[in-house]
């Protein structure tokens, strides 16, 4: 027999926003997720092909992060500068032609300063060109799950095949924060000072109480204004892209894409809430067992079960164990017996294996005999 628990019906009757609730906002590309929970709060033209401008240099950083943490590389080496690095132009570490370069003032100069040439110098020591980083950081993309990120450079320069998408650019961002715990605290330093040089963080949420912690800005003339962001409040962190921001560079224009950028960060906490359900190991249901020398079988959540709704869809919210009974012996504990579901008005239904919290032996044969018959004369014993 199936059978379908219901563990919290309908608070109140009715309709509750799904999770296609929309704000307006003036980029062109626009997502926000949840990330421990991945649901997507936010998309406008997400799988969209874009020039990720200087948001690209947070691949760039992902890769010295990685050889860092692989002992490849340590903070306290030191990069040459090359000519070609020193002559790029654009946003500028103002490394010295034939200096050398301490790597953790590489990375310093690549989140904080933005600079190209910072991105060049780290690019020559990996892999002995740019043109071979660049290689070498696309792969890594496709290795992440990027399937349509191009990097024709190490810096955004623009260059027309050197695109990305709004979804995957945060799929870097969440990447670089879960794998990078000991390095990820460079993305939320204000300022650098190098080569007599003090230039301030270009990422505007970082200069208001509002949670933020990184990542990066970027700007083309082609593909206007970007910004990569994570924001934590509380247990909750957000990522979000933006990108097409066609505002004029001015006093004015700063502040509108500031404001632009705050607004939907706001409203995605404002808007929407993670509700946790489960904790691994939880004790879900009971369940009775076929043939088994014990009656009864706790059914656990394997996994932590938190889900992102809309505050107001939470009225709606359903919670259903979906499991065969009786669970035939024998039974071992972790084994999946079912699934939880998880349903509300207009959101995705999310499920999670349910499990066994316990393991059953199965009965010798005179007691799979005599309880057969016990079913057959009685009926399932509770």
């Amino acid at each position: 027999m199936i059978r379908r628990l219901l563990l919290a019906a309908a608070f109140v009757a009715g309709a509750a926003p799904g999770l296609a609730q929309t704000i307006e906002t003036q980029a062109r590309q626009a997502f926000i997720v949840d990330m421990k929970t991945g649901t997507v709060l936010l998309e406008q033209n997400a799988d969209e092909l874009m020039p990720p401008s200087s948001m690209s240099k947070m691949m760039t950083v992902h890769m010295l992060f990685e050889k860092l943490q692989k002992g490849d590389v340590k903070l306290t080496d030191e990069f040459a500068v090359s000519e070609r690095a020193w002559r790029i132009q654009g946003s500028k570490m103002f490394v010295p032609l034939g200096g050398r370069i301490k790597v953790e003032d590489l990375i310093r100069g690549i989140v904080i300063q933005s600079g190209n040439d910072a991105c060049i110098v780290v690019a020559e020591a990996l892999a002995g060109s740019e043109e071979a980083f660049a290689e070498q950081m696309t792969k890594r993309a496709r290795e992440l799950g990027l399937t349509k990120t191009v990097f024709k450079n190490s810096s955004g320069w623009p260059h027309p095949e050197h695109v990305t998408t709004a979804r995957e650019l945060a799929m870097i961002a969440k990447h670089t924060i879960e794998e990078f715990p000991d390095y990820y605290g460079y993305y939320s330093e204000i300022n650098f000072t190098f080569n007599g040089i003090k230039q301030g963080n270009r990422n505007p949420l970082l200069y208001k109480a509002l949670g933020a912690d990184g990542l990066k800005t970027g700007h083309t003339e082609a593909g206007g204004y970007g910004l990569a962001a994570s924001v934590k409040r509380g247990e909750r962190r957000i990522i979000m892209v933006v990108n097409g921001i066609m505002l004029p560079n001015s006093p004015a224009g700063l502040r509108a894409r500031a404001q632009e950028t705050e607004s939907l960060i706001d409203w995605a906490f404002r808007e929407f809430e993670n509700y946790s359900l489960f904790k691994a190991g939880d004790a879900v249901q009971t369940s009775g067992v076929w043939l088994g020398d014990a009656k009864t079988v706790p059914l656990t959540a394997r996994d932590d079960l938190v889900v992102t709704l809309p505050r107001r869809a939470r009225q709606g919210m359903k919670v259903t164990a979906v499991f065969q009974e009786p669970i035939p012996a024998p039974i071992l504990k972790g084994q999946t017996v079912g699934k939880l579901v998880v349903a509300a008005p207009g959101v995705p239904t999310r499920e999670l294996p349910l499990i066994a919290g316990e393991s059953v032996g199965q009965l010798g044969p005179a007691g799979r005999i005599a309880s057969a018959v016990s079913y057959l004369i009685f009926g399932a014993q509770k």
